[in-house]
């Protein structure tokens, strides 16, 4: 949602933050340089500064702000922290940790811990969180840790040149890598879902086999685009589930010959197996590109033990 305001003249000559903490007193100022330094606050169309200069009768417009961002409390949750700078931070999320406060998730989110890490972040939309991963999806995320830097990480994200990679456990067997191109918008009569739909918006997820099991597949993939549940979506598209995503279609399903630990595991394994293994960028502040990979959790890896012991002695 945006919010719009137009400039009265008698506020003429005077700095563009200091304007809009008058008009805006919901607001504070400090929120309000970080939304114009993060480039949320648009003067006639076009980014400017705080301390701009207004005329009077411009159009101000607020991008995506509804409402006051919510006092999140600090909480002490530990955080897995693989890279930390000034400008920002790579955390590696364990699978069952929400990443943002909402509806059934008030506080012991990713958020939460975050400010109790870096109370700073308060300043910033989302306290710097650029993108999320869903509850029971494991793996790398980046924060922004300045308003400069969530600005050009967000641009990053936007022209696609942010690399995002995952490993998934699928259901069958693969031949060969290749590209699901499909829409993504809300499911039409499941409102918590989301589906491949002609209205939705485009969504594109690059695969390549990383390894095959007798029944499964091991797949590495890289986002293009992200939409909500995209790797999700897609792969329950093209009729290949992620083992243990039910919401998207996984049922457990027997072949002959199957090991009893494998089939234990599968009947135990309760979230999806996907985990946001790699995350590169350009930094914000030196141009440097930098990667980061987190291995895969102990879940994961006890599901691919057991895929390979399953295929022992058999074609």
């Amino acid at each position: 949602m945006t919010q719009t305001i137009i400039i009265p003249n008698f506020h003429a000559h005077e700095r563009l933050d200091q304007v809009l903490a008058k008009l805006l007193p919901e607001y504070s100022r400090t929120q309000l340089q970080a939304w114009i330094e993060a480039g949320a606050v648009l003067v006639n169309g076009t980014p400017v500064k705080a301390k701009t200069k207004v005329k009077g009768g411009e159009t101000v417009s607020i991008e995506a702000i509804a409402k006051p961002q919510p006092a999140w409390e600090a909480q002490a949750i530990p955080l897995a922290i693989v890279y930390e700078d000034e400008s920002l931070l790579v955390i590696n999320k364990p699978a069952g940790l929400v990443v943002h406060p909402g509806a059934g998730n008030a506080d012991r989110t990713l958020l939460n811990a975050l400010l109790h890490h870096a109370p700073a972040l308060q300043t910033l939309p989302r306290a710097g969180i650029l993108h999320r991963l869903d509850k029971d999806t494991s793996g790398l995320l980046v924060i922004a840790k300045t308003a400069a830097a969530l600005k050009h990480l967000s641009h990053q994200l936007k022209k696609r040149t942010l690399l995002r990679e995952y490993q998934a456990i699928i259901s069958g067997r693969l031949i060969s890598g290749g590209h699901i191109d499909a829409p993504i918008g809300r499911h039409p009569m499941q409102r918590k879902r989301m589906a491949v739909i002609e209205t939705g918006k485009a969504a594109i997820t690059h695969y390549r086999i990383a390894e095959k099991y007798r029944a499964h597949t091991r797949l590495t993939l890289r986002l293009e685009t992200g939409r909500t549940h995209q790797i999700r979506v897609h792969l329950a598209h093209v009729r290949h589930s992620i083992v243990g995503d039910a919401t998207y279609g996984w049922r457990l399903q027997l072949t002959k010959g199957m090991t009893p630990e494998l089939i234990q595991l599968l009947r135990q394994f309760k979230r999806q197996a996907l985990h946001a293994y790699a995350l590169g960028l350009t930094h914000p502040v030196t141009g440097e590109w930098m990667r980061w990979e987190a291995p895969l959790p102990e879940d994961i890896m006890q599901l691919i033990h057991a895929l390979k012991g399953d295929m022992k002695g058999k074609v």
